[in-house]
């Protein structure tokens, strides 16, 4: 247990961020499964641009270790998938 207010303080908004952090990185895998699981085209082009959405606010805020340029991988890498697609 925490000693001191800061400490307390802190603990809060660790399990806060872990929350939120947990929150995004589920939501984040979850369309990512819904992309690749895709049958058509169609489908997936469908789930992209939610994809693309939810990575870019993880990315501006810092959320769940999503960095500008792992979320660029991250959306080459789902954007292959889809060309890949017929």
């Amino acid at each position: 247990m925490p000693q001191h207010k800061s400490c307390e303080k802190r603990l809060r908004q660790a399990d806060k961020a872990n929350d939120a952090n947990r929150a995004v990185r589920s939501a984040i895998r979850t369309s990512l499964k819904v992309v690749r699981a895709a049958k058509s085209k169609a489908e997936a082009l469908k789930e992209l641009p939610n994809l693309y959405s939810m990575m870019d606010k993880a990315a501006s805020k810092g959320r769940a270790g999503f960095t500008r340029n792992r979320v660029a991988n991250y959306k080459t890498k789902a954007a292959a998938v889809v060309n890949a697609l017929t």
